[in-house]
């Protein structure tokens, strides 16, 4: 059976890592295991159970453990679901169903019908932000809102990166976690603890190769729903200005924002993507 870490030892000290992380959710949660035609699936839902249901896709080589600067405000008028995605870095099963196909999206089916849920915004991050609007090209009537941060499948891949990424994982743990500044961005002191994670996580763990797949004009225009889009300037992964021009032109009801001295991890937006979610004024600049 294949498998998404290296080593057995080092998928123990990723998960290992992400409990530890789990035990500091901000807000008191309840840990869901629904099952899938992909395998279990490892959902954290926090907040009123009477509340609009918020479900959250991470990026990859990531978990739900991205969202903990989030959540405690988004619970507050939210039922958030944050969603491990299958074969990332969680506690969701290891299956990685191909991207060009259906296969995300029944899986998505499976969660939130085990979650109870006809229909949520949807909050997705890279990968994660690929999924959630393949799912809203494919299930329209099941998304209201969707907000998306550094979304795949929009611009076109980038691939100088990788080529410097390669080269400084010769370097060991200390090329790994330069190599995660550079995919990322983030370079300050109140990041260290991100690059960390990081860091441990891609010494130990298999990524997806699979190119996304770029989702055509026509599906973009089929787009009804309410949709946020936010993008790093300096993303060195994504085309963020090809992203910004298509959605503007192929979404023109969308709020499309370039925040141009930001790389591809995009932090610090838990005030305006709620916004947004509720539809106040400042969801519409």
């Amino acid at each position: 059976m294949s498998t998404i870490y290296k080593s057995e030892a080092g998928g123990n000290a990723i998960r290992r890592r992400y409990r530890e992380a789990l035990e500091d959710w901000p807000v008191p949660a309840e840990h869901v295991r629904v099952k899938t035609r992909e395998g279990e699936t490892f959902v954290v839902s926090s907040g009123p159970r009477e509340a609009p249901p918020l479900l959250l896709l991470h990026g990859s080589g990531t978990n739900t453990a991205m969202w903990m600067g989030d959540v405690a405000v988004w619970s507050r008028h939210f039922r958030v679901h944050a969603v491990d995605l299958v074969g990332e870095p969680g506690l969701s099963a290891q299956s990685r169903p191909p991207l060009a196909s259906d296969a995300l999206a029944l899986w998505l089916d499976d969660v939130l019908e085990g979650l109870g849920i006809t229909s949520a915004s949807i909050v997705g991050a890279s990968l994660g932000g690929w999924l959630a609007l393949d799912y809203a090209v494919r299930r329209p009537d099941r998304v209201a809102r969707l907000a998306l941060l550094c979304p795949g499948g929009v611009g076109g891949q980038k691939t100088g990166w990788l080529f410097k990424a390669l080269f400084l994982r010769m370097f060991g743990v200390k090329g790994i976690r330069r190599s995660a500044r550079v995919v990322t961005g983030l370079d300050t002191s109140l990041d260290q603890h991100v690059l960390d994670s990081l860091a441990l996580t891609f010494n130990h763990f298999k990524p997806r190769t699979e190119r996304l797949p770029v989702f055509p004009d026509d599906a973009l225009r089929g787009l009804a729903m309410p949709v946020l889009v936010v993008v790093g300037g300096r993303d060195v992964m994504l085309d963020s200005h090809a992203t910004a021009r298509r959605v503007r032109e192929c979404v023109p009801h969308a709020t499309v924002n370039l925040l141009p001295e930001v790389g591809h991890a995009i932090l610090g937006q838990t005030d305006s993507v709620l916004a947004f979610l509720r539809d106040e004024e400042n969801g519409h600049a």
